[in-house]
């Protein structure tokens, strides 16, 4: 579907480009749904979403120790974190067990992504500290984000804009289907 550009006024000068809204984005930027403190009754959104369905937290897989949900902000489609339920801020403070875990789950992440999207590659990292980019410095996470040959082309580089192709809720849907079922 194409569409002649839309006169708008106060966009600046008069172009020949078509913007892309992406309103979603404004919640992030102003802090929505960011904790105000440092503490598990803080509001920390990582605390609470084990407390909601899969679906209405975008969960997708849940373990003893850490569970894997959707990045609610992603920086690709199907951008995911493996998260402690326990309000943990340093990796070096996670048990045996929950880093054993959280690393198993991350396995699975890789191998549900390859099954249903077919991911050539992988970014996987934590920010440690807000100083390193952690948006949520409190409440340790890993993302876990896919990566497509020629995924990087005009729009992320020139427009800062990602497109993604897919509803949170289809994405949690595909994701949790492909989830492996036993350890690979």
């Amino acid at each position: 579907m194409t569409s002649e550009p839309e006169q708008q006024i106060g966009v600046g000068s008069q172009d020949a480009f078509q913007r892309l809204w992406t309103p979603h984005r404004m919640a992030y930027i102003q802090g929505e749904n960011k904790p105000t403190g440092p503490g598990a009754d803080d509001g920390c959104p990582f605390c609470s979403i084990p407390a909601k369905s899969d679906e209405d937290g975008l969960v997708i897989a849940r373990g003893e120790q850490v569970y894997a949900v959707l990045n609610l902000y992603p920086y690709n489609g199907g951008h995911l974190m493996v998260v402690p339920y326990r309000h943990v801020a340093d990796y070096t403070e996670l048990t045996g067990p929950e880093t054993a875990e959280l690393g198993e789950l991350t396995k699975q992440a890789m191998q549900a992504l390859r099954t249903a999207s077919g991911a050539h590659g992988f970014n996987i990292g934590m920010n440690q500290g807000t100083v390193a980019g952690a948006g949520i410095a409190a409440h340790l996470h890993q993302h876990i984000v896919p990566r497509w040959g020629g995924d990087t082309n005009f729009m992320p580089v020139v427009g800062h804009t990602k497109v993604l192709p897919q509803l949170l809720a289809d994405t949690r849907k595909m994701l949790a289907d492909a989830w492996p079922t036993s350890a690979g």
